[in-house]
């Protein structure tokens, strides 16, 4: 049964020799309602969206511009094909590993560390919202993508899981946030015991996901979510975005203040005049973020 769990990781499936061509760049970046909604796809169908060829880089720069756009909003990241994301491209990873014992170069493509968006809001520094649609099975690395997105929404036919255990591969690092989303028991269960997997019921169960839709209705709904973002003051999204993530560290009378200093940028806003003058006149606000 245990082997059934992680087709993913089937040397048969990653070998498929597909050329990236024919899907386009690693990851996709689509920009709706006028730019105020990144969709960012996860491109590298042949191979379950693993990480390789250059998509960790190419993720890393697609935030790094959501984050900079003063139009952007909300963003969405979801992978294209059967697959969210299968985590490491073990492949290309066998190769590279090779290539180190025997002192030549790397006959794949070799990440650039330097570009690394973990944890994503705190090392990037971004605090506008986030969404996973996860369309399929989110492993590993995968499932790492997905949990750094501040609300996770997943097909009923999605599940995920954390194999580190079974190929020797690392994560501790990243996996440290886990306990806070899912607690210490399931936490444990997820990344000690490699052949576990949990389907979108139990994700949902331990709250880990917010929704869980059918797949034909996945995108729709992430993307509701994201549009009803575009009507909110982004100012005050970041604010409490960053008070909920530092914070959850502090200690409760040191949290309130963290969270009052924050909110002085508020001050002096436009938006601060019209939120108000809005509910009075009983319309939609018009933030400018400014």
């Amino acid at each position: 049964m245990a082997e059934q769990q992680y087709e993913t990781y089937d040397p048969a499936i990653h070998n498929r020799s597909t050329p990236q061509e024919t899907f386009g760049p690693v990851v996709k970046v689509d920009k709706l309602e006028d730019g105020g909604i990144y969709l960012i796809t996860l491109n590298r169908p042949h191979r379950l969206n693993s990480i390789g060829d250059g998509l960790g880089e190419a993720l890393y720069d697609a935030f790094v511009e959501y984050r900079d756009d003063p139009n952007a909003r909300c963003a969405v990241l979801t992978g294209a094909g059967r697959a969210f994301c299968a985590g490491a491209d073990l492949i290309n990873t066998a190769a590279t590993r090779e290539a180190e014992r025997e002192g030549r170069p790397s006959p794949v493509h070799v990440p650039d560390r330097r570009k690394s968006a973990v944890p994503l809001s705190e090392a990037l520094n971004l605090w506008k919202p986030t969404i996973a649609a996860i369309n399929g099975w989110a492993v590993a690395g995968g499932f790492m993508f997905a949990m750094q997105c501040d609300i996770r929404i997943m097909s009923e036919e999605a599940k995920v899981g954390i194999a580190e255990a079974r190929w020797n591969m690392g994560g501790a690092g990243w996996m440290i946030p886990l306990t806070r989303q899912i607690g210490l028991g399931s936490a444990m269960e997820l990344t000690l015991w490699g052949d576990t997997q949990y389907d979108a019921e139990r994700c949902h169960q331990l709250g880990w996901v917010q929704r869980v839709v059918p797949q034909e209705l996945l995108m729709e709904t992430a993307l509701a979510y994201a549009r009803r973002m575009l009507y909110l003051a982004p100012r005050a999204v970041r604010n409490m975005k960053q008070a909920l993530y530092r914070g959850y560290y502090m200690e409760p009378l040191m949290a309130q203040q963290f969270g009052a200093a924050i909110e002085q940028n508020l001050q002096g806003m436009n938006d601060s005049i019209e939120g108000p003058k809005a509910f009075s006149e009983k319309r939609l606000p018009n933030f400018t973020d400014t």
